[in-house]
């Protein structure tokens, strides 16, 4: 990662304004107060692996507001992943508060109002990554907001999170691979986290549809998935969960079809994976039958899976 801002440099008297309009710029639009102006140091680094961006800031005591009037200069189609690296950072959002200890990840929306009190000497690595890419794997996140992840699960996403820095610019050809790693590990730590956290936070449904999403995922590859495996594993009956689906518009089956179609698409077109056929891709998601995998695949993105691979070679 490069650094892009440090108070090394800087005279004393400017050092906290010229940090707060680097983090403004590079991190996300809010105000913020130091305990310590004279005495307040920084530091920024940033970096980029696919379309994950990277922020890694070492800074004094602070508190940071991130408010309404804030929001229409914040990209509301990010969600940002936020590991603890050093000393403590507590963070409030929708009404739940969340103290971060080395190693904790949790989930903040710049979309929405929060808060941050930082210790002296805090380092907090935020992962911003694309709404639309997470919340195809979890759904809405909402009611996951200002959580820890405390599972095992949990933990290995967070010694994933420790690696990124050093992978940012570095990766190449596998940066694909990187971003859809993380994003899998994340959205499978917060669902294995559901039956501890979640009954707290929300409703019945939520909770369900949580499952289910993970339960797909877990599962994708296998052939022979079948929604009834879905809605057992997750302790519900294919009826009910194909209702709670229905409020976002999907079933069990449609839901599996399309995890499946991302894929293969992401697949598709990743450098990397290249010297795989077409119809050994689909199979390794899931699809036994290719005339029917074309079909789908067409259908979704409104080429031939072919013609997906050609478009991105060009």
């Amino acid at each position: 990662m490069e650094t892009v801002f440090s108070t090394d440099h800087v005279h004393e008297r400017d050092r906290f304004d010229y940090w707060h309009e680097a983090a403004r710029r590079d991190v996300v639009e809010h105000d913020s107060k130091p305990r310590c102006r004279g005495t307040f140091r920084a530091e920024l680094r940033a970096g980029l692996i696919g379309t994950l961006n990277l922020a890694s800031f070492q800074n004094s005591e602070m508190v940071v507001t991130h408010t309404t009037r804030h929001l229409s200069r914040t990209n509301a189609d990010e969600l940002f992943i936020c590991r603890q690296f050093r000393e403590r950072l507590a963070l409030e959002q929708g009404g739940r508060q969340v103290v971060l200890q080395p190693g904790d990840v949790t989930l903040i929306d710049p979309g929405m109002p929060y808060k941050g009190w930082f210790s002296d000497n805090s380092e907090v690595l935020i992962v911003k990554v694309q709404r639309a890419l997470l919340e195809s794997r979890l759904g809405k996140t909402r009611d996951l907001l200002a959580l820890k992840l405390e599972t095992t699960e949990g933990r290995l996403a967070s010694a994933y999170l420790t690696m990124l820095p050093s992978l940012a610019e570095g990766v190449g050809l596998a940066e694909s691979l990187v971003e859809a790693h993380l994003l899998d590990l994340i959205a499978l730590s917060f669902g294995k986290a559901t039956n501890e956290i979640m009954p707290r936070t929300s409703s019945a449904r939520s909770l369900v549809r949580m499952r289910l999403r993970t339960e797909i995922e877990a599962r994708l590859s296998d052939r022979t998935l079948h929604p009834s495996t879905v809605a057992n594993a997750a302790g519900v009956s294919v009826r009910y969960a194909n209702a709670v689906l229905a409020d976002e518009n999907t079933s069990l089956m449609q839901l599996i079809q399309a995890r499946r179609l991302t894929r293969c698409r992401q697949a598709l077109e990743d450098p990397a994976q290249m010297h795989r056929t077409v119809s050994e891709i689909a199979y390794g998601w899931g699809f036994s039958d290719m005339t029917h995998f074309g079909r789908r695949f067409k259908a979704a993105y409104g080429l031939l899976p072919s013609e997906c691979r050609r478009t991105w070679m060009a």
